[in-house]
């Protein structure tokens, strides 16, 4: 299993990639961790070295979850992906989540580092359609359309992600952190989850 999950910041890679390393036993790797110099707000690595560090990674893991908003370098793990995952839920669910994200230690070096960046992310994130770099809504949906092998779109909409997950129980319902929420059926010998973008009440 190798997986690619691309989408505006704040849509839920993050969760739902850790969630899949967790059940699958991935080698999980947020793309930010390599676009960005580690501990220094907004100052972006060599784009050669990002991608080299990248590749390493792929060759050094058999089974892995790639996530993150650049579809440059997502563009080099589709290449030997079994499945790209687009999280798309819309502007607002991700303007929501973003208000709630806790602090991440592996981007900022305190919580309050974290939280005079919120303006400007809750900005970056309004502009996701507007923006024509490699982040942005165009860039992810050329990607996803052209990408000639297995992939889902999460959006607003319930959709169903099919993974076998013997371990799960599935006479609830479980909430993913990020505001997903999901269902878990069992469907023949398979196990289907169903993934809601919005909360449950």
């Amino acid at each position: 299993m190798r997986l690619v999950v691309i989408g505006n910041s704040s849509s839920g890679k993050s969760s739902y990639a850790a969630q899949l390393a967790r059940l699958h036993d991935l080698a999980h790797l947020d793309l930010d961790t390599i676009a960005w110099e580690p501990k220094r707000i907004a100052v972006p690595r060599p784009p050669a070295a990002a991608r080299a560090e990248l590749e390493r990674f792929i060759a050094e893991h058999e089974r892995w979850v790639v996530e993150g908003c650049y579809a440059d370098l997502a563009g080099v793990a589709t290449a030997t992906c079994t499945e790209l995952v687009f999280m798309n839920p819309g502007v607002e669910v991700c303007l929501a989540n973003a208000h709630r994200r806790p602090w991440e230690p592996h981007k900022y070096n305190t919580a309050d580092d974290q939280q005079l960046m919120l303006a400007h992310l809750l900005e970056w994130i309004e502009a996701y359609s507007t923006r024509d770099d490699a982040t942005s809504y165009a860039a992810h949906r050329r990607l996803f359309d052209a990408h000639p092998g297995p992939k889902r779109e999460l959006d607003a909409d319930a959709v169903a992600i099919v993974h076998a997950f013997p371990q799960l129980d599935t006479r609830g319902v479980a909430r993913i952190d990020g505001g997903w929420t999901s269902a878990t059926f069992e469907v023949g010998e398979r196990i289907v989850q169903r993934a809601l973008a919005a909360p449950l009440d």
